[in-house]
């Protein structure tokens, strides 16, 4: 089965949302799809138990004229068209534009014990919480660097989390240098100062790193090295992030040209977010990490152009860059920095998915030849984890995705092999 689309946009987070908004608006026929069951992205992921915000509820409501295409997952690229995997089988998806709104996912670098039962990614744990996961009386010890740590913690705390503390691995001083920058920007400040409010009472440590976590079957204490030297803090989970890095395999997969100024790369985008593929656009966390105001501004920009309403896209560039600004000044001050780095030891599991110790990987130039020779990437997360913390340690750039971009069943991948073939037949 195959659909057509005048715009099709893929994730429905704050981006997708906007720019499937704003498309259909101009009377397009839009398509928005997301793995998930629900709109709102990682950001505006569904809770169980509390209200989405405001913001989210009214984003969500604007998608008058558009097609929610809930858990789709993009599998591969098929001569101008998607092929998406659903719940009851496969689909092609054509389009006359096509704007990328695939967001960001969390950094997780490795340390000693963060395999353990207990132990995972700050938002990870967050998204987890809204959807059930009980976390009420838990011992919770949250750290890693940069704002998300504070909602993260929020969310925790509103769902009966005990917070022992946050543990920022930023220094004080830059810190403090993020917050005063915050006079220049009011409604940041305001949203900082509520977040702090609702986390009363919560020590906040700078220039503080969990070195270790403890325990045999299950997490029961982690190491804190702080600005006042080491200690051991009981807990039952640790929720470690370190930022967020963009989810550039589909722009990839479809050609479009990667910045690789950064250890982690972004979609390159002109001023009004088109990509070096004619009818490509690219909104949000894939140009680079800038934030929630970011995102919706960007979205909303990719979907005038989509829609082909250039002088309305451009009237959005000046609030577009000045919220760029702000998401270079979170990046500047909240950079991971060389003892986060330092932590693993050879003997530290890099590769989850196949039991690949970072010592494995010595002596190999390329992440093409590591995992020939130690299957280091091949697991089940196709290397977005330990491929990513790889690149932030310097050891070498993660290499090119391949399809199925996610894992697939057997069925989409014998319908993917068919239209190959169809393909092929037809060309002879």
């Amino acid at each position: 089965m195959t659909e057509r689309y005048d715009v099709l946009v893929v994730g429905a987070g704050p981006a997708g949302l906007a720019a499937a908004s704003t498309a259909a608006a101009h009377g397009a026929r839009v398509g928005l799809l997301d793995a998930q069951p629900r709109a709102g992205g990682q950001v505006w992921r569904h809770d169980v138990r509390k209200n989405a915000p405001r913001a989210a509820r009214e984003a969500i409501a604007a998608l008058h004229g558009v097609t929610l295409l809930a858990q789709h997952s993009v599998i591969a690229s098929e001569d101008g068209a998607l092929r998406v995997e659903i719940p009851q089988g496969s689909t092609l998806l054509t389009y006359g534009a096509l704007v990328l709104a695939t967001g960001a996912r969390e950094l997780l670098l490795p340390f000693p014990g963060w395999t353990l039962p207990g132990v995972s990614g700050a938002g990870g744990l967050q998204a987890l919480t809204k959807q059930g996961w009980p976390v009420a009386g838990k011992r919770v010890v949250v750290a890693g660097s940069g704002p998300l740590l504070l909602a993260a913690a929020a969310t925790l705390r509103a769902h009966g989390a005990k917070l022992v503390g946050i543990h920022e691995q930023a220094s004080a001083e830059s810190v403090h240098a993020f917050a005063r920058q915050l006079l220049h920007w009011p409604a940041r400040a305001t949203q900082a100062a509520l977040l702090r409010a609702k986390l009363a009472g919560v020590p906040y440590r700078f220039g503080s790193v969990v070195r270790q976590a403890h325990g045999e079957d299950a997490l029961r204490m982690v190491e804190i090295d702080g600005a006042h030297g080491t200690s051991l803090v009981d807990c039952d989970l640790l929720a470690v992030g370190y930022g967020l890095v963009p989810n550039v395999e589909l722009a990839q997969l479809l050609g479009c040209a990667l910045d690789h100024g950064h250890p982690h790369p972004h979609v390159q985008v002109d001023e009004l977010l088109r990509t070096s593929v004619p009818a490509i656009l690219a909104a949000g966390e894939a140009c680079g990490i800038g934030g929630l105001a970011v995102a919706r501004i960007e979205g909303a920009i990719a979907g005038h152009m989509a829609a082909g309403h250039q002088d309305d896209a451009r009237a959005l560039l000046p609030e577009r860059d000045r919220a760029r600004r702000f998401g270079a000044l979170l990046a500047r001050h909240f950079a991971p920095g060389a003892r986060v780095h330092a932590l693993a030891t050879p003997q530290t599991l890099i590769c989850r998915c196949e039991d690949v110790p970072l010592g494995a990987l010595d002596g190999y130039a390329d992440a093409r030849d590591a995992k020939l020779a130690t299957r280091c990437g091949m697991g089940a997360c196709q290397g977005r984890i330990c491929g990513t913390a790889l690149a932030e340690l310097g050891r070498f750039p993660r290499g090119a995705g391949r399809p199925p971009l996610f894992p697939a069943r057997l069925a989409t991948l014998a319908g993917l092999a068919l239209s190959s073939s169809d393909a092929s037949r037809s060309s002879t």
